[in-house]
């Protein structure tokens, strides 16, 4: 597989994929059909239990790549925002953990790829922000709508109306971040929490993201009888019965993700 704009490790069960896109890593035709194709290999890995996305560089992703704007219709570019939705909706929905570990700039398309991210890390000097009404445009690649979910219609519609940017703190503060770190120990702390995330079984990991992602895509109810008939589920695997075999004889669990 070439993907000449990414680049893919795997290391203990721990994918890390890095937008590789110089100067700003923008994210053109090119990386959203590389980020299509490297999610669909990592998918189909079973060695992959958690991914970590980042940028390298001083960029996590600076955002669209404007001069592709250039020359296309109303309807070329309806088109071109349900693609880059459609991949986001993807990553929201992906059966593996994401991390998103924000390094550098995280602008517009970038800050939309973030947050469709299960859970979003920061360097404290790192700028997010959709900066897209400077262009007179909006979001497109979903931020009018996950970033209300995240910070409060509010907060969103001030930082989508000013095209206001944040810092890491501050998008700690609001709640756009879950954690913040030292740019230097961003990736260290990634992969300390990929690798707790990694110890737990597969299948549970997996039915837990459904459960989540359910109940946020359809609604409170929806979720409950999700999360019921999963829950179900996972008393049928092998990992159930090492997980309370393992609680009951006070020891560790060795889950076979079966």
């Amino acid at each position: 597989m070439s993907l000449p704009n990414l680049k893919v490790a795997v290391e203990n069960r721990i994918a890390t994929l890095s937008i590789d896109h110089p100067p700003a890593n923008a994210l053109n035709r090119a990386v959203l059909e590389e980020l299509h194709a490297a999610l669909t290999a990592l998918e189909q890995n079973d060695e992959v239990k958690v991914v970590i996305l980042t940028g390298e560089g001083r960029f996590f992703v600076a955002g669209a790549d404007i001069k592709e704007f250039t020359g296309i219709s109303g309807a070329e570019a309806a088109a071109m925002a349900e693609a880059g939705q459609g991949l986001f909706n993807r990553i929201e929905a992906f059966p593996k953990p994401v991390i998103a570990a924000v390094n550098g700039a995280c602008l517009g398309g970038g800050l939309e790829l973030a947050m469709a991210c299960h859970i979003r890390l920061a360097a404290a000097e790192a700028k997010l922000g959709l900066p897209e009404l400077n262009l007179g445009l909006i979001p497109g690649y979903g931020g009018t709508q996950r970033l209300p979910r995240l910070v409060g219609r509010g907060r969103a519609t001030e930082l989508i109306l000013t095209s206001r940017m944040v810092t890491g703190v501050e998008a700690k503060r609001i709640g756009l971040a879950d954690e913040v770190y030292p740019q230097e120990e961003l990736l260290v702390q990634a992969r300390e929490l990929a690798q707790k995330i990694a110890e737990k079984g597969k299948v549970a990991i997996r039915l837990a993201l459904s459960a989540i992602h359910t109940g946020f895509a359809e609604g409170f109810k929806e979720g409950l009888a999700q999360e019921a008939a999963l829950f179900g589920e996972a008393f049928e695997t092998e990992d159930m019965k090492e997980g309370v075999a393992a609680f009951l004889e006070k020891r560790k669990p060795q889950f076979t993700d079966r």
